[in-house]
């Protein structure tokens, strides 16, 4: 159990640079609180000590202002950062090295018995006020981006955002180096306000590059014909087509 508790300090110091000392965790981590008691909770559950579970939990909540039903299945090394508004329900199963943020909903999407929780695979990371409902899977090492609302299954490694919550295309690394070419071209940063993730309106931009490359292509190839034609023609290699000044020869 300590060997746990350790473990837990450990992950929050790796995962939030605002913890300061083991005292400070203890002390004032409301999301270290939360896992402390819903173990205790837990553990009465499972014994069949469903009411004095319950109300272990309900005073959790009180306490921390995280809501974690004394049925749902936890695993090692999990962070719940500022933690309030937090909601995991009964039939929820998290893995070793998950992350959530204030404002996550881990809900149901049914009145049946049985499976009604999300499952979150190892190291899935849930951003502030994100929902995600219903007996689905996320897969290892996904990440859910903050306020979307998720309700079908994630696989692997993938990035989510949105209502509802659709998968980040993720570029090849030819598409990549051909659109940060383009944008250089144009004087334009197109991942400037998203870094390595972009977000929907990036990857809108990301489509204008695509069709400026198709365009920069043919007005080239355009200006080399009427070259080759004996009509002088301006610049070949600007992107733009106020630079090209066709003039007949003579």
């Amino acid at each position: 159990m300590f060997s746990q508790i350790k473990e837990d300090i450990q992950c929050i110091f790796a995962r939030d640079p605002a913890a300061q000392s083991a005292f400070e965790v203890i002390t004032t981590y409301p999301g270290f609180h939360a896992v402390l008691i819903h173990r205790c909770s837990h553990g009465l559950w499972r014994r069949g000590f469903n009411w004095p579970a319950r109300y272990i939990s309900f005073l959790g909540r009180w306490l921390t202002g995280i809501e974690i039903h004394p049925g749902a299945k936890i695993g090692r090394r999990f962070f719940i950062d500022h933690g309030m508004g937090v909601v995991i329900g009964e039939t929820a199963v998290i893995g070793d090295d998950c992350t959530l943020y204030h404002g996550v909903t881990l809900g149901g999407t049914s009145w049946n018995k049985g499976k009604r929780h999300p499952t979150l695979k190892n190291g899935v990371v849930i951003g502030a006020g994100a929902k995600v409902l219903g007996p689905i899977e996320i897969g290892e090492g996904a990440r859910v981006g903050s306020n979307s609302v998720v309700v079908k299954p994630v696989p692997d490694g993938m990035t989510v955002v949105g209502i509802p919550a659709h998968i980040i295309d993720a570029n090849s690394k030819k598409d990549k180096a051909r659109r940060d070419a383009m944008a250089q071209k144009i004087g334009f940063d197109a991942y400037g306000a998203a870094g390595d993730m972009p977000d929907p309106i990036a990857n809108a931009i990301n489509l204008m590059l695509d069709h400026i490359h198709q365009m920069d292509k043919q007005l080239e190839t355009m200006c080399r014909k009427l070259n080759d034609a004996g009509i002088q023609c301006g610049e070949q290699n600007s992107p733009l087509l106020d630079d090209y000044q066709i003039k007949d020869k003579g």
